[in-house]
């Protein structure tokens, strides 16, 4: 459990891109540009507009979020400080560690948000309460 994250701990990490005239390619690879083995992949997509995602934090996984198409917000949120992040590039990620609150946000249409797991779903795993959250943090 990481309860002493902050928001200070997220970063973007840019992936390798190849330039090519027939389309652009990039590819991610456990331990080289991912700081953890991928355990699970899955991707938001046809959020209607002015909905949201996420509201929850983890206890334990490590995410990425990118953006394949369009573009989200992300807010970041370790219960003193907020940061919000837009995503629009496919070869950018958001790094972030256990223990932050997330929202989703602001997703354009036709966006989707793919997001790289270190751990298999695990409900036990999730903070769904802000307060909750709060609590946890306060240890």
């Amino acid at each position: 459990m990481s309860s002493t994250t902050t928001i200070f701990d997220c970063k973007l990490l840019d992936f390798p891109k190849n330039h090519q005239l027939n389309g652009n390619l990039t590819s991610i690879t456990n331990g080289k540009e991912v700081p953890f083995d991928i355990k699970r992949i899955y991707y938001l997509y046809d959020v209607p507009g002015g909905n949201s995602r996420g509201g929850h934090a983890h206890k334990d996984l490590d995410q990425i979020m990118v953006a394949l198409s369009g573009s989200f917000t992300v807010t970041i949120d370790d219960g003193n400080n907020k940061q919000s992040f837009h995503l629009f590039q496919p070869y950018q990620g958001l790094l972030i560690p256990p223990g932050l609150w997330r929202d989703l946000d602001t997703f354009s249409s036709g966006s989707i948000c793919m997001v790289l797991a270190s751990e298999l779903y695990d409900e036990a795993d999730y903070f769904r309460d802000y307060e909750e959250f709060l609590k946890y943090k306060l240890l």
